[in-house]
């Protein structure tokens, strides 16, 4: 009843929004929404949009899709298999060079979530020259080995001033210390490794980019120009629910309910896990109460296609700020 009566005041605005404005025309149409990965904590949001009844309550039938490495977002609204999509910083403007019609409607992380992870008992990193002589660890062709490289370099550090080791998903090198400073998603893998140390009696501390000026955006909403073209109301519909959705989610006061939807979903987290997964997700999403979930970060984007130019992953300019629809 709680979480019902919550919800009711905060799609009131999406409802009146609505029906001013809006033909109940797309009210019939399902509308597909394919997610990066799978259901967890880092998707509270869409989860609550579904299972809250935001969705519904703005006159929408969205299926809310789990992503994975086999399910692109940004091809399947090429296909016209899914009408919005979440999408990394990377996808976007690597589909953009390619000639993709990707435009984005919302940026969901403010801080982004993928960082290092090393034991306090190692030296602080407090400049980025203190990772001269360090063992690093990246996932070579994924986003960390691209943050990575333009940290060293703008330490002036080469790959001759560390020692560099490839990882994937397998933890087994960081807890046997054969890794010392390891790549994470702060808000997931991170605190399941914080939480597993912690029980052996060890602390750790986050290495952030975003600290030294390298500020590579993460997942953003997407869809295409076509589909804004086509039925600009269902966009303006869709998103109107979905940030109401996220809004709700991150609202501490809201966090029993938002865990027990999670729950139903990602069976095989601990409560204790999911519930800090949860807090850190808030302070990436929305790091203060002042910050509207969805904002675009401009010069944020325009960095991280800088970035990705001068490490050679898109032939050029692709002018990603023209893109940038927000909603």
């Amino acid at each position: 009843m709680k979480m019902m009566r919550k919800i009711l005041i905060a799609t009131a605005g999406i409802t009146l929004c609505l029906a001013l404005s809006i033909s109940p025309a797309f009210a019939r149409d399902t509308v597909n929404y394919r997610l990066k990965w799978l259901f967890n904590t880092s998707v509270a949001g869409d989860i609550m949009a579904d299972a809250g009844g935001f969705f519904k309550a703005a006159g929408l039938d969205v299926k809310v899709k789990e992503g994975g490495p086999e399910k692109n977002a940004i091809k399947e609204l090429e296909l016209g298999y899914a009408d919005f999509g979440v999408a990394s910083a990377d996808q976007v403007i690597r589909a953009l060079d390619k000639g993709a019609d990707v435009v984005v409607l919302a940026q969901l992380f403010q801080i982004n979530p993928m960082q290092w992870i090393y034991r306090s008992e190692l030296p602080e990193i407090k400049r980025l020259v203190d990772l001269k002589g360090r063992n690093i660890g990246v996932t070579f062709g994924g986003n960390d080995e691209t943050i990575m490289n333009t940290l060293l370099a703008k330490a002036g550090l080469t790959y001759n001033d560390v020692s560099i080791s490839s990882v994937r998903f397998d933890f087994t090198p960081f807890l046997k210390k054969k890794v010392e400073i390891w790549p994470v998603y702060r808000n997931s893998q991170g605190v399941i490794l914080e939480d597993k140390l912690a029980k052996e009696g060890e602390s750790v501390r986050f290495f952030n980019p975003a600290d030294y000026g390298v500020s590579f955006v993460a997942n953003s909403v997407v869809t295409s120009g076509e589909v804004i073209k086509k039925n600009p109301e269902r966009v303006k519909a869709f998103m109107t629910a979905l940030m109401a959705a996220w809004e709700f989610s991150m609202d501490p006061a809201n966090r029993d309910e938002v865990l027990a939807e999670i729950k139903k979903r990602d069976k095989n987290t601990a409560d204790h896990i999911r519930e800090r997964q949860l807090g850190v997700t808030r302070l990436l999403i929305k790091p203060n109460a002042g910050v509207k979930i969805g904002t675009i970060d401009r010069a944020a984007w325009i960095q991280t296609e800088t970035i990705m130019i001068k490490e050679k992953q898109v032939k050029g300019p692709v002018h990603v700020e023209t893109r940038l629809a927000g909603f």
